[in-house]
């Protein structure tokens, strides 16, 4: 252990009602994983907090770099960190808000936000989900259950300050009257955008809450000729927070909850490979792990080889043939787990609802991986790790964030 933050010992808690409750809550969620990325020498760590705060750490230290930015309710969105260099973050909270943030002078900086709290939303205003920011674009779902996608218009003043001057270019719902139909009595307006969405060529493919699985067409925004369309649907049957993975054939690996407990996802399973070359009929596998209310997968899975790694709640993970869908292999963690994997250099990392992080080495992805260390951080793991040169950054729900690795 490199040091916990905050130094000084204080939780990052805070007070927040969620269906009329009000609780405190604590440290990071499985929507908490730090933007790890290096800037003028210096490698920073940023995350939202449910302290109402996004925090700028010095890797290094684990102190701060610039003060933490206030929000007004739980800061629980991913951070993404423009992929251009400009000094931008981009997140959502709890108070309705999805921010873009200048971190370049001596403060952090509201720039320009979207408000989630609309007339025409589904469920919620929270934001959970990593913004994807590509060629000036940047595009983000809400728990409102609508997909944004808005022009950002980056430039420097002649001070030098960074700037944005973002317009919305499109707005598409997600769901549409076919999944409210299907979903039935079972919380048909719980359709919240609470995962990430994945680019493969022109088409970005976002899941919902409720299961339905879209594809929308963005060329035009590149062309400039026509204008986006939907050019994919497919209803996986239950709740899905797990980000959609592509990989470089354009198939999707789509991970699903047991939430509803519908027949529909009891028939398709809850870890899927999706062709959509094949719109009409587009389910290669599918992986049926039941276990019982509150299985199925919160986590991302990783590629690696000829596997695809997934982790389920109840804490086994799979590898599983990416052809045939195959299980090769399977380990037990025997804690609930929705910290998504990581494999490094042929190590396969993951972190539990115990606050252990375990480290396996893999080579043969025929037979099950070595178990090389583990590490006890104390308390409950629900956000992803992020890794870099060697070191660990990941918060836990007791409160704190952490950095692992080698002195």
């Amino acid at each position: 252990m490199l040091w916990r933050y905050p130094a000084n010992g204080v939780k990052m808690c805070g007070p927040s009602a969620e269906y009329g409750i009000t609780r405190v809550w604590c440290g990071t969620g499985w929507t908490g994983q730090p933007a790890v990325f290096e800037r003028k020498g210096r490698t920073w760590v940023v995350f939202g907090a449910y302290d109402y705060k996004i925090h700028f750490v010095d890797a290094a230290t684990g102190l701060d770099i610039i003060a933490p930015f206030q929000t007004g309710d739980l800061a629980k969105g991913t951070v993404t960190v423009d992929p251009d260099g400009y000094p931008l973050i981009y997140e959502g909270s709890r108070d309705n808000k999805f921010r873009v943030i200048s971190f370049d002078g001596a403060e952090a900086k509201e720039l320009w936000s979207i408000d989630g709290h609309t007339n025409d939303g589904m469920h919620n205003d929270d934001w959970d989900a990593a913004a994807l920011v590509i060629n000036d674009y940047l595009i983000e779902g809400g728990e409102n259950s609508w997909l944004h996608i808005a022009k950002l218009n980056r430039a420097y003043a002649a001070d030098g300050a960074v700037t944005v001057n973002p317009s919305m270019v499109a707005r598409v719902q997600g769901w549409d009257a076919q999944l409210i139909h299907d979903l039935g009595q079972q919380d048909p307006r719980r359709v919240s955008l609470e995962s990430s969405v994945v680019m493969s060529g022109d088409i970005v493919y976002v899941n919902s809450s409720g299961g339905l699985v879209q594809g929308w067409d963005l060329s035009s925004l590149r062309t400039g000729v026509g204008e986006v369309h939907r050019v994919f649907r497919f209803w996986t049957g239950d709740d899905s927070d797990s980000t959609i993975v592509a990989d470089r054939q354009g198939f999707l690996y789509v991970g699903v909850e047991v939430d509803r407990n519908t027949k529909r996802s009891r028939e398709m399973g809850q870890l899927l490979k999706l062709d959509p070359s094949k719109p009409d009929d587009p389910l290669v596998w599918g992986v049926d792990v039941y276990r019982g209310p509150e299985s199925g997968t919160w986590s991302t899975p990783v590629l690696y080889k000829d596997v695809v790694i997934w982790t389920t709640k109840p804490g086994r993970i799979y590898a599983l043939d990416r052809v045939s869908g195959a299980t090769r292999w399977t380990l037990e963690i025997n804690s609930f787990t929705l910290s998504s994997p990581s494999v490094i250099d042929d190590t396969l990392l993951q972190a539990d609802g115990a606050g252990v992080i375990r480290a396996w080495e893999m080579h043969d992805t025929d037979v099950p991986p070595t178990l090389k260390w583990k590490i006890d951080i104390g308390s409950n793991v629900e956000s992803s790790m992020s890794i870099w040169k060697g070191r660990i950054y990941v918060g836990t729900r007791e409160g704190f964030e952490f950095c692992v690795g080698d002195a």
